[in-house]
């Protein structure tokens, strides 16, 4: 291994040089700008994004219609292929349909991740705290917390 890599971006390297967070990031770019995109064509990427993840990033790699239904919570076989066809057509897959049941389809996944940076920079990082509005319920919430119980008090 090269002094200059560290472990991380050996791994990177090595599984195809896939950032996760950035490839996600972008993917969710393109599910915000994309209207032809509904939710099941998302829940069926993120169902194939893990897939990928799975087999280290290595295309194309094997998927089984059963399992990638369940993964993407789609129960219908006319849905999931009118999904994963549309997926290839629109370039964000390509989708290799195998005829033999018992060897699955291949797919390849693209990198959307076009990033020449590979260096974490932390100055860039925003903490985002949650907003929580203040109603009627937080209220109780807060009374309930501060009426601790005694336990050292008999029964």
């Amino acid at each position: 291994m090269d002094q200059a890599n560290s472990p991380f971006e050996e791994g990177v390297r090595r599984a195809g040089g896939v950032n996760y967070i950035r490839h996600m990031n972008a993917w969710y770019e393109k599910v915000f700008e994309d209207q032809r995109l509904k939710s099941t064509h998302v829940a069926l990427y993120v169902a194939l994004f893990q897939c990928w993840n799975l087999h280290r990033f290595n295309n194309p790699f094997s998927i089984f219609r059963t399992e990638v239904m369940q993964m993407s919570k789609i129960g219908s076989a006319n849905t999931y292929t009118k999904c994963i066809k549309e997926l290839d057509a629109w370039d964000y897959i390509q989708y290799l349909p195998s005829k033999n049941p018992l060897a699955g389809s291949k797919i390849h996944m693209y990198n959307f991740d076009n990033s020449t940076d590979n260096t974490s920079d932390n100055s860039s990082v925003t903490v985002v705290r949650p907003y929580i509005k203040h109603n009627k319920q937080t209220k109780q919430l807060n009374k309930d917390h501060q009426l601790k119980k005694n336990y050292e008090e008999p029964l």
